[in-house]
């Protein structure tokens, strides 16, 4: 009887150390946990990180010391900051990317900070993310380390990692804690990223969309891709093996790929071929594409097609007349831009007609 008695007191204890070794209960924590996050093109930078207080205590040189330290904890004998509390500060890309202007591989990086009196800081991304704070930090899985200048911001009771001047390839992000601040830029190839999506999705079912060649090219044209690339693309659009149809949008998307590769005559004859498919708006933007390029002849021929078209039409009376004025013909720029003027037009052509008549004297 003893003997069970004793077994079932065994059991008992074991049970009980391992309900306390093992069970995990969702209790708050004295320093938030957070993630910010900012898309860059098509690219996504996050951060993960846990948001103390200053609560009236010393930050820079006391709670946070300078330089690289023993924490008396874990295995590192000289860690930087965390830039946070608690486990690691994390910092994932989604894409390659460059950190103040050094190459990352897209990941997940532990994020560190040696903070020095100098009112300078050493970024540090580690390839171990996983380490809890600092305490494990390993010089020899640093990914990369970039030398940083502290700002003074307004104050931040709360640590915060902010995203700052987001443009089309770049943002800074901050950590800003007490009245310092940490910026460092994150920048993506957005161009060479997007590019590369198209190749990958055109070997799917995508590849077999007209519109996706044609945007793929578009893309490509605007935003300084490889324009020979970009020119298969618009002609897979026009005549692939899977479809063929050529559409005023393509053959005027591919002109425009011409005449900045420098074939100047193949784009022409691709703009009049796009002409005799263009609707009323269309044969306009045309004539202006003309006016823009100094070929006045060929943005002549689109206006007054569009106005044999459109006779009633106010607004192609109005370009008309602008291309008349740009080309220095005064007389049948009155001409037509009065015209423009007896059709009661639209507000917007309204004023752009009195105000060209206005600089040529007459209003």
């Amino acid at each position: 009887m003893k003997n069970n008695k004793l077994t079932k007191f065994c059991m008992l204890l074991v049970l009980a150390f391992s309900f306390s070794a093992y069970s995990q209960l969702n209790t708050p924590r004295g320093s938030q946990q957070a993630t910010v996050s900012q898309r860059v093109g098509v690219s996504d930078v996050s951060i993960t990180y846990s948001r103390p207080s200053v609560k009236g205590r010393e930050v820079w040189g006391k709670l946070v010391p300078y330089g690289m330290n023993n924490l008396g904890f874990g295995t590192a004998t000289a860690a930087p900051w965390r830039a946070g509390a608690n486990e690691n500060t994390i910092i994932t890309f989604s894409h390659d990317a460059k950190v103040e202007g050094k190459p990352i591989k897209a990941g997940t990086y532990g994020l560190h900070l040696e903070v020095k009196a100098d009112n300078t800081a050493t970024l540090i991304l580690s390839n171990d993310a996983n380490a809890w704070g600092s305490y494990f930090y390993d010089k020899s899985k640093d990914a990369l380390r970039a030398d940083i200048k502290i700002t003074t911001v307004p104050h931040h009771e709360l640590l915060s990692f902010e995203f700052n001047n987001v443009d089309a390839e770049s943002a800074t992000a901050v950590l800003a804690w007490e009245k310092k601040g940490f910026p460092f830029k994150v920048s993506f190839d957005v161009t060479e990223i997007v590019l590369n999506d198209f190749r990958a999705k055109f070997k799917g079912q995508d590849g077999f969309q007209r519109q996706n060649w044609e945007q793929a090219a578009r893309f490509a044209l605007n935003n300084g891709g490889d324009l020979n690339e970009a020119l298969g693309w618009v002609d897979a659009a026009i005549a692939g093996q899977f479809f063929s149809q050529k559409t005023f949008n393509n053959v005027a998307l591919k002109g425009q790929i011409l005449n900045k590769l420098g074939k100047t005559d193949e784009y022409a004859a691709l703009m009049d071929e796009a002409s005799a498919m263009a609707n009323t708006n269309q044969l306009n933007n045309l004539g202006y594409q003309m006016v823009a390029a100094k070929d006045f002849n060929r943005a002549l021929k689109y206006f007054k097609l569009n106005v044999a078209n459109n006779p009633n039409n106010a607004n192609v009376y109005d370009s008309l007349g602008e291309c008349y004025k740009n080309m220095g013909d005064k007389k049948n720029a009155i001409k037509n831009l009065k015209k423009s003027l007896s059709l009661n037009p639209p507000a917007n052509v309204k004023a752009n007609s009195e105000k060209l008549l206005k600089e040529l004297g007459v209003m």
